[in-house]
């Protein structure tokens, strides 16, 4: 069989065995003669992460701002990232990343008196739908379909998983939290209706066996783990037949990808063996595939999305890194405080600064995954050419759980929809809903008038 002569690869091309499928990354092969390498549209579908960091930023305290921790001293493309900068790691991908500072996220904010005070418990709710949530809980939530869902029911119908909900800490509290409101609204930054939020991933075992089939049931997945099969030996004689078919370009291509899959496979088992060894753990409790690393748990989180990402499984991701109120802390920050009680730094600039180096630690894991995405290739381009990644916050200063001044970055090359390289430093009051509706409009939803509170549209040229 010659895959040059008129006929292609399948798109949808899956390696399958007992239990396990594992679907391809875009090759040469899947294109017919005379369109190598360049495609159609539907081809190169822009993909969307959409990543939460819970409590804010140092950089959105006052005395911080000045500081210039988050929001650059200048706008446009001439801005320097002081050394403190919160994204200075990430300036290696300066030109893939748009800074928008000064917008404000009010659906997060108490409308009532008896509201007061639960800004920790409906923040994660409004991040991506930008709705204010009902105080409930009970079973009748409310809040707003999320801007990653409206992208996923449009664009992700065709993939095997229309979208992934992935996360770091737990979410799995159930019933109501504190100030009367449900845990679902803290657990979960995607919802697919305003009454469904969507259950968030935090195991990357789980999400490996989901991406890949490997098992198709909990025995077959115990006896595969039992004997030390990797999920590639039960697809080999498939691996064996499809490189004979293959050009050189292709095979390099598999055999790189197939072995990222198998690396990915040998961490998750590394990580197994030592949480059950019977050694103290940093995060008693937690499942055993989950990392104590912070760093580890991310990078394997985000390696998986990479996947994901690569053979068109699944073209959007939301990535909730952290849980309101959570006391985790981080000692390869260089801090000892827990999360919670160094957010509440008490406007002191001691404390101010070492929040800062939690914020840095946590936000610095993203160079990683551009890194990826950028060595990722995705036909004639990158992974990172072809993505939309929106990182933000729905709180500001989280020593007063404010919602205003909140941190976004929008960074990828959206398919050439994103120019990136500059900082936009939005009017005052500005909602973020209006960039929000903005990157839906750039993303391929042109009837969309508005999302959630916008006032009207944010404009790439600068100002609101």
């Amino acid at each position: 069989m010659h895959f040059l002569t008129g006929k292609a690869l399948p798109r949808r091309a899956f390696l399958k065995g007992a239990g396990a499928t594992v679907a391809l990354p875009l090759l040469d092969a899947m294109f017919p003669a005379g369109r190598l390498r360049a495609g159609s549209a539907a081809d190169r579908p822009t993909r969307l992460i959409c990543i939460e960091e819970v409590h804010g930023v140092a950089g959105c305290n006052e005395w911080a701002a000045e500081r210039h921790l988050f929001a650059p001293a200048a706008t446009g493309r001439d801005y320097v990232l002081p050394d403190e900068n919160v994204l200075k790691a990430l300036e290696p991908w300066r030109e893939f990343m748009t800074i928008v500072s000064n917008t404000d996220v009010r659906m997060a904010e108490a409308f009532e008196a008896q509201e007061v005070g639960g800004d920790h418990f409906r923040s994660s709710a409004v991040f991506l739908t930008q709705a204010h949530p009902r105080q409930t809980q009970g079973s009748d939530l409310y809040c707003g379909t999320s801007l990653d869902q409206l992208h996923a029911q449009r664009f992700g119908q065709e993939t095997v998983l229309p979208s992934l909900q992935l996360c770091i800490e737990r979410t799995d509290k159930g019933g109501g939290c504190d100030y009367n409101y449900s845990c679902a609204y803290t657990d979960s930054i995607s919802w697919s209706s305003p009454t469904t939020p969507l259950p968030m991933i935090r195991s990357p075992r789980t999400a490996f066996d989901m991406l890949f089939g490997a098992g198709g049931t909990d025995e077959e997945r115990a006896r595969r783990r039992r004997t030390h099969r990797s999920i590639l030996d039960w697809v080999s004689e498939e691996v064996a037949g499809l490189r004979r078919e293959l050009g050189a370009v292709d095979r390099r291509r598999v055999d790189r990808y197939l072995e990222s899959v198998r690396e990915i496979e040998r961490r998750i088992e590394r990580v197994e063996v030592r949480n059950t060894s019977g050694e103290p753990r940093e995060l008693p409790g937690a499942p055993p595939g989950v990392p104590d690393s912070f760093s580890e748990h991310m990078r394997l989180m985000f390696d998986l999305q990479v996947l994901a990402l690569e053979t068109d499984t699944t073209r959007v991701v939301a990535f909730k890194t952290g849980r309101d109120a959570s006391n985790r802390s981080f000692p390869e920050s260089g801090s000892n405080r827990g999360f919670h009680p160094a957010s509440h730094h008490g406007g002191r600039e001691r404390n101010i600064l070492e929040f800062n180096k939690i914020c840095r630690y946590r936000t610095g894991q993203l160079a990683y995954f551009l890194k990826r995405l950028e060595e990722t290739a995705d036909g004639d381009a990158s992974l990172l050419d072809r993505s939309m990644i929106v990182w933000g916050s729905p709180m500001g200063d989280a020593n007063l759980h404010n919602h205003r001044r909140c941190p976004l970055v929008v960074m990828g090359g959206a398919n050439g929809q994103l120019d990136g390289g500059q900082h936009l430093r939005a009017e005052t009051g500005t909602p973020m809903a209006n960039v929000f509706t903005m990157l839906l409009h750039k993303l391929g939803h042109d009837d969309l008038e508005r999302f959630g509170d916008a006032t009207g549209e944010f404009s790439l040229a600068g100002g609101a």
